[in-house]
């Protein structure tokens, strides 16, 4: 049985930090994990922009920044479409070949402006293999409303009170146990 989670939660509640909690434990039961993360990029105390991260290969490039000149923007953020889908779909690609956990970090309103992305996406859900996806809470995104309608989605919330147990609930659902 596959076990497909989406973690929810407010934004700098801290599911990003609860996934890579969650990866580092699974790949120390021994489970190969692929796919991408989002990580905020800072200056000082100030979010200016956003990474890409193939957990893979560790390969990292910024996507999303305020400095970006772009046709995408989203809030403050100008979105480099191009170096999501190189960094960000091709490490989803791979782990659905090489993975037995596939993570999306995130479905969000930055990354379902590729078509590419939302492509990948749907494809993955459709697969026989363990995923867990971070989902930005309040979207009204077509793709993210259709990932909460799934059934054979789990949906948790992350929120400050459960965020250091969900690791280990997630590991052990993945497990079987």
């Amino acid at each position: 049985m596959y076990v497909k989670i989406g973690l929810s939660g407010l934004p700098g509640v801290g599911k990003t930090t609860t996934l890579i909690r969650t990866i580092k434990m699974l790949e120390e039961e021994g489970f190969i994990v692929g796919g991408m993360i989002t990580e905020e990029v800072k200056e000082g105390n100030r979010r200016v922009g956003f990474y890409v991260l193939d957990w893979a290969n560790q390969r990292r490039e910024i996507f999303a920044h305020r400095d970006f000149e772009s046709r995408y923007r989203v809030g403050p953020y100008g979105v480099n479409i191009e170096v999501l889908e190189e960094v960000g779909v091709k490490a989803l690609e791979e782990a659905m070949e090489k993975a037995d956990v596939i993570v999306i970090d995130e479905v969000g309103k930055m990354e379902v402006e590729s078509k590419k992305f939302v492509a990948v996406v749907r494809e993955i859900l459709e697969m026989d293999k363990h995923m867990i996806l971070t989902l930005h809470k309040k979207s009204r995104n077509p793709l993210l409303q259709e990932i909460r309608r799934r059934d054979d989605i789990r949906m948790l919330e992350v929120t400050p009170i459960n965020r250091n147990l969900l690791p280990f609930k997630i590991v052990k659902l993945i497990k079987g146990e």
